[in-house]
């Protein structure tokens, strides 16, 4: 199958990846270039522009930071002709970033009028299940377009979902972030208390992690440093899922709250706390460096 990838980032790169060891023939495109020639070491091609990539695919799967560079690369912008209007054919289109559903919705209506389908297919499973192949797509849009989008999905990933129609995998992946960004939040909070109190934060987790206080950022992504090897917090907090990202998807959420007239107070204090820290420098740090906003003061915390 042709397929054409729009973004390399943490998640894109190694999706792509997978595709290209499972045979495919991909073309990639990504603003950095060091990205595009990573990708075609390992036997992908590489397209001068978004457009040249997506020429003659089957398949067009993008991975990008946010709504408007994904209503960019399909609608177009600044005078600029997007995938809708330079596509020849009617290619499967999958978009697997996170943005809001009514963007998701905007481009499945515009790619419609062209006869083409487009699924909203964000994920959930980080850069491990990403380089795995074991991410969860949570996907949006028509059933037909997900039994025919199937095949491709499953080189990537081990859980496909289709949650309803367009904008619904969307809506999905927003309440699984901020529950996610709840619980982070939380266990930082709750090992911050405890080491202060004169525990060790790995005897702490053990026991948490066996009690009812269980979750996955305890269990799987520990905020802790040095209590989890692998963890992104061992590693000085660096790759991972990015903090600018959770207050983001936290920021889609309220967005979400405010459309539908939802409660969200827990949400929205996890969205405080992120945009806090992103605010404070840490941006560019894994999500779960929140941990350190509950460790200030203490030596070489400040």
């Amino acid at each position: 199958m042709h397929i054409a990838f729009i973004g390399l980032g943490n998640m894109g790169a190694p999706m792509a990846a997978n595709l290209v060891n499972a045979g495919h023939q991909v073309c990639v495109y990504d603003l950095v270039e060091s990205a595009m020639a990573a990708l075609e070491q390992k036997g992908a091609r590489r397209g001068v522009s978004a457009i040249d990539a997506a020429t003659g695919a089957d398949v067009v799967v993008s991975m990008l930071p946010a709504g408007a560079h994904v209503k960019a690369l399909y609608l177009g912008r600044d005078g600029e002709a997007g995938l809708l209007d330079a596509l020849e054919g009617t290619p499967l289109l999958l978009d697997a970033s996170t943005i809001s559903p009514d963007d998701a919705r905007l481009v499945a209506a515009e790619a419609a009028k062209r006869g083409c389908t487009y699924l909203d297919a964000p994920v959930s499973g980080g850069i491990g299940g990403a380089q795995a192949g074991t991410l969860t797509f949570i996907v949006g849009g028509d059933a037909a377009g997900f039994e025919r989008a199937r095949p491709v999905l499953e080189v990537m990933g081990k859980n496909l979902f289709h949650a309803g129609g367009s904008g619904s995998g969307q809506v999905a992946k927003i309440c699984n972030n901020m529950l996610l960004g709840i619980l982070m939040s939380g266990t930082a909070e709750a090992l911050a208390l405890g080491v202060k109190n004169g525990l060790d934060p790995a005897v702490l987790s053990d026991i948490m992690k066996q009690s009812s206080g269980g979750n996955w950022a305890l269990n799987v992504y520990n905020p802790w440093p040095g209590v989890m090897e692998g963890a992104a917090a061992s590693r000085d907090y660096q790759g991972g899922f990015l903090t600018d990202l959770m207050a983001k998807d936290l920021g889609l959420a309220w967005e979400l709250a405010l459309g539908s007239r939802s409660s969200v107070p827990m949400g929205s204090q996890a969205r405080n706390l992120f945009a806090l820290h992103s605010a404070q420098g840490n941006g560019g740090l894994d999500f779960s460096s929140i941990q350190t906003l509950y460790r200030a003061g203490e030596p070489g915390q400040d």
